[in-house]
């Protein structure tokens, strides 16, 4: 039989600081196959990224140490390198080459300072006998096969002219441009909306039919494990603690936390009900009896919804062409003339695919980016005739969870300073101890421990991170906050953990939620109303049960039908 195409045997990873030894990676071991699709599947921090990174020895060094163990790679079936000892030629030849990766978020993935085209061409000449004119034309091709809009412009873009979905598809088409006999994929659709998301998922098994190469998969979302791999590996706490076939996996589990990972699908439940989490099955207790929904909307502001916000024919647009005195000649319409109300005490989910309005109109609402046209109305004040001292009062009461939780933390400040920051510049609690004491708090109440207040954004995982920025929004105790992606990077017992922690305080506090998504199965879960965006418009709008249940266009109906499910 031939050599599998990668073998990880009895590997332990530690990373050592001067305060403690970490151990990431704890005696793993297993093979991937040509042709074959293996998930690595477990919560943020179970492993699974420092396994795929270990592979292509992208972990810093120090403070990461091989404790033991091998990483086999057969580019012929036959011979084997150790990828632990090859010298630094040797392993630029297969980076990017035999052995690609997506990385996790494509935001600090893609070079700042060049165009997303160039970044792709760039690989192919590195890696293949071809001349810019060619690779040009073949960078383009890929742009085209990940679906990203007008493939030709694209190419002349920087990263921060995308959306994040579409950073993604960029990453993705980089990766796979050198066709691989391995491809790593470190969350590849997370910030991806469902309908790309399949079509990207369909991409890799066609190119791994055409190739035979094969793939790991890390993914929080069991429904897309359930929909793309062969076998799957279920890691926790830095080790394997059941592997088989997907099948099985999901019929079968052995484990009480796989049984965990399962239940804890926003799918699986009742919008607003209690999420199980991990902890529920690990450490079971006396039964719980079943919590009634904790944002099923009150009668009487059914009766007589009381108005927060109103918006009046808002559109956002953007210089798209210009001419040679500077001025712009055509626009892209980012939000297109749309009108809505969001009600007090509301979880109001606005979804929609990558590039159709949505963080744009978050943004708009919050005042981070001007309106080209039309107003909105917070408490009955037109927020665009506002002065900038007065919209600097309003910070407190509006709040926003970004995207990306790593950008939008300061990489040199520790993470109990950066929480503790607004506090201290609305002059909430007077001293310095009980800002502690509060963000102490709030990291406790997001899944995290008060050992991680004086670490940096970069010793944290990707969903580690996210929470760490959904605390510093709560921070202020704000009446409206918009949460833009907010889980889309968190496994999904931390997903979990952190809706059930949004609807406890929205419960407990009585603030208003504008929760924007691509997943439309979390938005339902979460939200009272869905509105459906576009192309910069409003598809339709409705109760959250009767927009998933009762879709009344077509394009609502492809986006619930493209939800991957387990099953």
């Amino acid at each position: 039989m031939a050599a599998p195409l990668l073998s990880i045997q009895d590997l332990s990873i530690s990373f050592i600081t001067e305060e403690r030894v970490n151990k990431a990676l704890q005696h793993i071991s297993f093979d991937v196959r040509q042709g074959e699709i293996v998930a690595l599947v477990g919560e943020s921090g179970s492993g699974k990224s420092v396994t795929s990174l270990s592979i292509l020895r992208l972990l810093p060094s120090p403070p990461a140490v091989v404790n033991s163990g091998q990483i086999l790679f057969s580019e012929d079936g036959s011979h084997q390198s150790d990828l632990l000892h090859l010298n630094s030629n040797e392993l630029r030849r297969i980076r990017g080459n035999k052995i690609s990766m997506i990385f996790q978020e494509p935001m600090t993935s893609l070079n700042p300072v060049f165009t997303c085209g160039r970044q792709v061409a760039e690989a192919l000449l590195n890696h293949k006998n071809t001349t810019p004119q060619k690779a040009r034309q073949e960078a383009i091709e890929w742009f085209e096969k990940v679906k990203l809009p007008g493939p030709e412009s694209i190419y002349k873009r920087y990263p921060h002219q995308l959306s994040g979905g579409q950073k993604q598809r960029v990453m993705i088409a980089l990766a796979m441009c050198c066709k691989p006999s391995l491809l790593i994929c470190d969350e590849p659709t997370t910030a991806l909306d469902v309908t790309v998301q399949k079509s990207v998922l369909e991409l890799i098994k066609e190119l791994q039919r055409e190739t035979g190469m094969g793939v790991i998969f890390i993914t929080h979302d069991l429904g897309v494990v359930a929909q793309i791999a062969d076998r799957a590996i279920v890691m926790y706490k830095g080790s394997i603690i059941e592997e088989g076939p997907v099948k099985d996996i999901f019929t079968q589990p052995q484990q009480p936390y796989t049984r965990a990972l399962i239940a804890c699908r926003p799918v699986n439940h009742q919008r607003g009900s209690r999420l199980p989490v991990v902890a529920d099955f690990l450490n079971p207790g006396p039964k719980q009896p079943a919590a009634a929904p904790l944002n099923a909307p009150d009668t009487k502001a059914i009766l007589a919804p009381k108005e927060l916000i109103q918006v009046r024919r808002l559109s956002v647009h953007y210089p798209r062409k210009k001419n040679w005195l500077g001025q712009a000649v055509s626009y892209t319409k980012a939000v297109d003339d749309v009108s809505f109300e969001v009600y007090e005490n509301e979880t109001l989910g606005i979804v929609g695919e990558s590039g159709c309005g949505k963080t744009t109109l978050g943004r708009a609402l919050l005042q981070l980016i001007p309106a080209t046209n039309g107003k909105i109305i917070y408490k009955n004040e037109d927020l665009g005739s506002l002065s900038s001292s007065q919209l600097r009062a309003l910070r407190q009461q509006l709040q926003i969870v970004f995207q990306d939780p790593y950008s939008s933390l300061n990489p040199r400040k520790k993470i109990g300073a950066a929480i503790e920051e607004p506090l201290e510049v609305h002059g909430i609690l007077q001293s310095a101890k009980a800002r502690k004491e509060k963000v102490l708090e709030l990291l406790q109440k997001v899944g995290l421990l008060p050992e991680h207040y004086n670490r940096y954004p970069h010793e944290f995982s990707g969903g580690q991170r996210q929470r760490i920025v959904i605390a510093r929004a709560l921070a202020l105790q704000p009446s409206f906050i918009i949460c833009d992606e907010s889980v889309s990077a968190l496994d999904v017992s931390v997903q979990a953990q952190v809706l059930n922690l949004l609807n406890d305080l929205k419960k407990e506090f009585g603030f208003t939620i504008v929760f924007i998504s691509h997943d439309l199965s979390v938005v339902r879960y979460f939200s009272d109303r869905i509105i459906v965006m576009n192309k910069g418009k409003i598809e339709e709008m409705g109760v959250a049960d009767d927009i998933y249940e009762k879709p009344q266009t077509a394009y609502t109906r492809r986006l619930i039908e493209a939800i991957p499910r387990v099953g």
